[in-house]
């Protein structure tokens, strides 16, 4: 399998992007990794690069986006920050992606087991970790099924926390990003989320209509 090219790239549908990274996690799954070259795709990429999707997911040492969609160098942009949240530098990270760099897709990735949720929901408190921690709290309040026990020590509440955060983190782009909005309304690129699991290496993907649970 050779890297992306500006041809490729400008082929591909939003939708195409979305299945890439569909078939990517099946192959992940069943430990059938594309027959890829890697030196040989750092010579394809030397003059430049075409990613087809940018992937927001959390820093956890488990959640490598090129490991877990099986893509190889110059497939994907990846933006990595705890809890996956959305701040100015990631929405300008994702900016350039889609209008200066062509990619089709953003993916929010979240997933199970997440330290920073957890941490959110036990209300920690230290150095920069507070305002991280704080970009977490609007997931926190949005979940209203659970009543009791609301901290990390609830397995239960943590991982609908991490669903809606990723929600939350879906609408903060649309929000605070004209250009990524208007590429979406253009049909130009795909929003989507998805949920990885880190016991089983399944990625939930879903729609990302604006969440207003």
């Amino acid at each position: 399998m050779k890297a992306h090219t500006r041809r490729t790239q400008e082929s591909l549908t939003p939708q195409d992007a979305l299945d890439f990274l569909k078939e990517g996690n099946q192959r992940f799954l069943n430990n059938l990794r594309a027959n890829r070259n890697l030196l040989q795709m750092v010579n394809e990429t030397s003059e430049g690069q075409w990613p087809f999707a940018v992937i927001l997911s959390c820093i956890d040492s488990r959640t490598s986006a090129e490991l877990i969609f099986d893509q190889g160098l110059g497939d994907i942009f990846s933006a990595r920050v705890a809890g996956n949240v959305v701040n100015e530098d990631i929405l300008g990270s994702m900016e350039y992606a889609i209008k200066y760099a062509g990619s089709k897709l953003v993916l929010v990735l979240g997933h199970t087991k997440c330290g920073a949720v957890t941490s959110a929901c036990n209300k920690v408190k230290d150095g920069n970790i507070t305002a991280l921690m704080h970009k977490l709290k609007p997931a926190i309040e949005k979940e209203t099924t659970v009543v009791e026990k609301r901290d990390g020590s609830n397995s239960e509440f943590v991982e609908k926390v991490a669903l809606l955060n990723v929600h939350h983190a879906l609408d903060e782009i649309r929000d605070r990003s004209e250009i990524i909005s208007n590429f979406e309304k253009e049909g130009k690129i795909l929003l989507a989320g998805g949920i990885y699991d880190v016991e089983t290496g399944v990625v939930e993907f879903f729609d990302s209509p604006r969440h207003n649970a």
